[in-house]
């Protein structure tokens, strides 16, 4: 277009406060949401110390029931409540790991192209399904369940199988409250997970990303997917 003094020119994009065009503010803005989002991951799935935790916790206990300080159905319960908020922390931990690595995929559908879901790596092309629990969290809940499953298996036979065929005088009460508290755990962890999974799909729904052409690549168990599934996004969308 024409200047001021008559001759020819280009416009330039006008600056904001920051002194930089608004294509590089947007730039730096998403590589710093990258970098965040990846802060946040480490965060959430570097929870191997509460595992630990809950080992040590059950020993504790197992160590207070010993020395008569508490009984040993205070005692299983409360293990048990252990396992339930280990649980509990690795399905919140899995539902912003999944949630975070969506937000990076389509911040990476910003700059990267189509070719790079061979020459770099295919992951930013489909969001993970179904809010699916990574390897790592995978480990620790069996770890916790298998302390649930094992504590619980030695109350049975010390405190409820003794007493089978025994006068109903003899009952008492005390001895349900593991089996109250795994009603209690089970409740709040599968309600907990069915909250996750929902907010994951909505966030999916609402926030799908860039459209990317992923014809030909197939996504298996390495990003949650059933062995050699194709993109549903693509499906959905083509």
């Amino acid at each position: 277009m024409e200047n001021d003094d008559g001759g020819q020119g280009t416009t330039e994009p006008a600056p904001n406060e920051g002194g930089k065009t608004g294509g590089s503010d947007r730039k730096e803005l998403l590589l710093k949401m990258y970098d965040q989002m990846f802060n946040d991951i480490n965060t959430h799935i570097i929870v191997v110390w509460q595992s630990i935790g809950v080992v040590v916790g059950a020993f504790a206990v197992l160590a207070l029931v010993e020395r008569n300080i508490v009984s040993v159905d205070i005692g299983i319960s409360l293990i048990l409540l252990l396992c339930g908020w280990l649980l509990a922390n690795l399905l919140d931990s899995s539902y912003w790991y999944n949630r975070n690595l969506a937000i990076i995929a389509n911040i990476e559908r910003q700059f990267l192209l189509t070719s790079d879901l061979r020459e770099i790596h295919y992951y930013f092309g489909a969001h993970r399904p179904g809010n699916k629990m990574i390897t790592h969290l995978r480990i620790q809940r069996a770890l916790g369940v298998g302390i649930g499953i094992l504590v619980l298996l030695f109350h049975f036979k010390t405190r409820v199988f003794s007493g089978i065929g025994a006068p109903w005088s003899n009952f008492e009460f005390q001895r349900l409250w593991p089996y109250l508290t795994v009603i209690a755990v089970l409740y709040y962890v599968v309600r907990l997970s069915r909250q996750r999974d929902r907010s994951y799909a909505e966030f999916i729904q609402r926030s799908p990303g860039k459209l990317i052409d992923t014809s030909g690549i197939e996504y298996g168990e390495g990003h949650g997917f059933a062995p050699t599934s194709s993109h549903p996004e693509t499906d959905k969308r083509s």
